[in-house]
């Protein structure tokens, strides 16, 4: 076989028989500097001809060359650029060049959609990282101190003395409200905390990952896809997490009923204007560090009251209602129903409640903690007011059991479930 290279003159460079051009000879015209080139000045207009190779077209150099023909001539090809410009590769600027007046600067390269970090260490306008947590946190510990001082220096004040004696911070409540919390109240608070565990993690992943473990499809006409509504592809991530919002809301349905068949709702209910002055007075006790009596068997605090009552009666709500507009439940076919109820306004809404139900429990766990643990874990896990250990044990165990279950959502478990659900795929 005859190579087309060979059909060259023999006695031809084997640079110029594979198609780049030779350098400039001694009687042509002197080539532009290439760095002219990388400064972003216009090349050189001085060209020298070569002889087209066998195939029509400059061997090795950019697709786009032409060959000699006949009517236009040879072949010309800017001996003034680099090397690697005429393999039709870009250009890269020289350390420290100055791109011409109304050069283009290069895209700089992204990272899943977004500038790629400088070696991780620092912000696009120079600043480290960890500057931003850091102020945040110098910033909520100048307020706290700044809250802590002028609360201490109220309690000095004759007015504020005589305020906090008349509302000591417990309001109101019927006189038929139960004493004491019966037994099904620690289990529903245990499955609670299980559930709301899970399905804030559920519901970051569903937020943040960049390409699911697997995708899961409705069975037509199942309770994930109602009928009307064209089966969707979701992440398996969304399945687990609403999953989980299923048996939650369960859960919750199960707690409000029992809440109102046996009168727990009247400790958890403000039923008196007295608890706005009573929550001014938690309020100063508890900035103060002078906490108010705890007796939460019998009676909570005005602050306690009004907590229970938002994280139950209104938080929990706007959970479901925002929940379920972004999920598969939504009937697509309802376009006056989703003209009314903007998908955007339930995303405006789902993630600032999701926030709201992990400070609650950041606070709730903190003063379980430090106004009498193991009264409190007993209360909460045993149903009894006393002081012993068996409450903490409890409590320890269930924490065990929410980290197994952690560990089982994991996609190697969770998908054999979700293919009996529907049809999984990658």
């Amino acid at each position: 076989m005859t190579n087309e290279n060979s059909l060259a003159d023999p006695g031809t460079p084997r640079r110029q028989r594979m198609g780049v051009q030779p350098a400039a000879s001694a009687d042509a015209p002197p080539a532009a500097p290439a760095q002219k080139q990388r400064l972003g000045a216009a090349p050189s207009t001085t060209r020298h001809e070569t002889a087209p190779s066998a195939s029509g077209k400059v061997r090795m150099g950019a697709a786009t060359t032409p060959a000699a023909s006949p009517d236009t001539g040879p072949a010309k090809v800017d001996t003034a650029a680099p090397a690697h410009s005429r393999m039709g590769a870009p250009v890269p600027p020289p350390p420290g060049a100055v791109p011409a007046p109304g050069a283009t600067p290069a895209t700089p390269p992204t990272h899943f959609g977004r500038p790629a970090p400088s070696g991780g260490a620092s912000k696009p306008d120079g600043r480290p990282q960890w500057v931003k947590p850091v102020a945040v946190t110098i910033g909520v510990l100048v307020l706290a101190l700044a809250a802590v001082l002028c609360a201490r220096w109220l309690r000095t004040l004759e007015p504020v003395q005589a305020f906090i004696a008349t509302y000591d911070g417990h309001s109101s409540q019927p006189e038929s409200a139960p004493v004491g919390l019966p037994a099904w109240v620690g289990w529903q608070h245990f499955f609670n905390m299980f559930f709301m565990v899970l399905i804030v993690r559920t519901g970051l992943q569903v937020r943040t990952e960049r390409k699911p473990p697997g995708y899961w499809t409705a069975k037509k006409g199942s309770f994930f896809s109602p009928m009307g509504n064209t089966p969707k592809k979701v992440s398996l991530t969304q399945w687990l997490h609403q999953s989980l919002d299923v048996l939650w809301m369960l859960n919750g349905l199960v707690f409000i009923i029992l809440l109102l068949a046996t009168g727990q709702w009247m400790r958890v209910v403000p039923t008196g204007w007295d608890i706005f002055p009573n929550m001014l007075s938690t309020g100063i006790q508890y900035a103060s560090l002078d906490w108010p009596t705890e007796n939460g068997w019998v009676h909570y605090n005005a602050l306690q009251v009004i907590a229970y009552f938002i994280t139950v009666f209104i938080a929990a709500p706007l959970a479901i209602i925002s929940g379920i507009r972004i999920s598969t439940w939504w009937p697509e076919k309802a376009a006056a129903l989703g003209k009314a109820y903007p998908v955007e306004w339930a995303r405006a809404v789902h993630v600032p409640v999701m926030v709201y139900f992990v400070a609650f429990t950041a606070v709730h766990v903190f003063l379980v903690f430090f106004t009498g643990a193991l009264r409190n874990l007993n209360h909460m896990f045993t149903s009894r007011d006393e002081v012993d250990w068996w409450g903490l044990i409890i409590f320890l165990a269930s924490l065990v059991v929410i980290a197994v279950a952690w560990f089982l959502t994991k996609p190697l478990f969770t998908t054999p479930i979700a293919g009996r659900m529907g049809k999984v795929s990658r």
